[in-house]
């Protein structure tokens, strides 16, 4: 195999591992959270984590001579999108997380952005969301709801707290849209800077008003913070930014279903938690229901030109 012929293969391959990997990378963010938040308020974290990552890309950036944006709207729309994925999300979960929501229920208000995203996509977008598509969609949601059901507890969840996990999925469901209408197709390395950047200020506003800023520098939250930072921010939210720019809007947010039972896998691996057996088998509906999302139907145009290399190739050898 020559050169040539190998790269477009080791790209597909790279595109084909980029959806679990997401899943794996962005699930852990969850637990990241668990570690960090008992030592800083959340907008403190999150200040931190924006600069350490603003200053990381920045580095890389420059090393790489990577293009920047030149027009002062394309600009705004990356920050824009930035602060709707960025501070909104990760400014909503963890608030929520901080005032006490417990984990099922965050997994399952946040669970609930594939289906706004499937809903907005076409109005948004102009995308088609196939029959077989929503119910997809209703299948994966109905597997999330089976993962979370016996770690539910309604009753112990605030109103202020639910209220920041919907602000959160809200957030990303539109930043996920504006992205994908208005900038996506920009240079991941200076278009991540300009989100952070803008993520950071928002935080700097935010943090003193709201919090002590007080950070208590253990151990724990080191390790959280670096995984954050390293593997959530730069590793995770960059594969985000790929798929958001690869595919369709929905198709991509139907990944999102698979969070709450990976999650709840890691925790299970690490802190022991118990899988009883309707989590399982949510877990295989909701992989079932992504799958039904993310499938690609061959179109008929495709179809119809193997059908004209067929016959082509039968009068050739016939």
């Amino acid at each position: 195999m020559s050169a040539d012929s190998a790269a477009p293969t080791r790209r597909a391959n790279w595109l084909a591992a980029a959806p679990p990997l997401f899943v794996l990378l962005w699930s852990s963010g969850f637990i990241g959270a668990k570690y960090g938040l008992p030592y800083a308020e959340p907008f403190t974290f999150l200040l931190i984590r924006f600069a350490l990552v603003t200053a990381i890309l920045l580095v890389v950036a420059l090393a790489m001579r990577a293009p920047w944006p030149t027009h002062w709207r394309l600009i705004g729309h990356i920050a824009v999108a930035g602060l709707m994925i960025h501070a909104t999300y990760l400014g909503g979960v963890f608030t929520a997380i901080h005032l006490g929501l417990p984990a099922g229920t965050a997994a399952l208000i946040t669970a609930l952005q594939p289906l706004l995203t499937a809903v907005a996509a076409g109005p948004v977008l102009g995308e088609r969301v196939t029959g077989r598509q929503w119910l997809g969609f209703g299948l994966g949601l109905f597997g999330v709801l089976l993962v979370v059901a016996n770690k539910m507890h309604l009753a112990e969840a605030n109103l202020p707290a639910v209220a920041c996990a919907v602000v959160a999925v809200l957030g990303i469901t539109a930043g996920t849209l504006y992205q994908k209408r208005h900038c996506g197709g920009m240079d991941l390395r200076t278009g991540s800077i300009i989100q952070f950047a803008a993520s950071g200020v928002a935080m700097l506003l935010l943090a003193p008003w709201l919090e002590t800023m007080t950070v208590q520098w253990t151990a724990d939250f080191l390790f959280a913070l670096g995984w954050l930072t390293f593997v959530l921010s730069l590793g995770a939210i960059s594969l985000l930014l790929v798929l958001i720019r690869r595919g369709a809007a929905a198709k991509t947010a139907s990944l999102f279903y698979l969070v709450p039972p990976v999650t709840a896998l890691i925790a299970w691996v690490m802190f022991g938690e118990r899988m009883q057996a309707i989590g399982i088998a949510g877990m295989l509906v909701t992989i079932v229901g992504v799958a039904m999302c993310t499938a690609s139907p061959l179109d008929a145009s495709s179809a119809s030109r193997r059908g004209v290399n067929c016959k082509a190739h039968e009068r050739r050898t016939g």
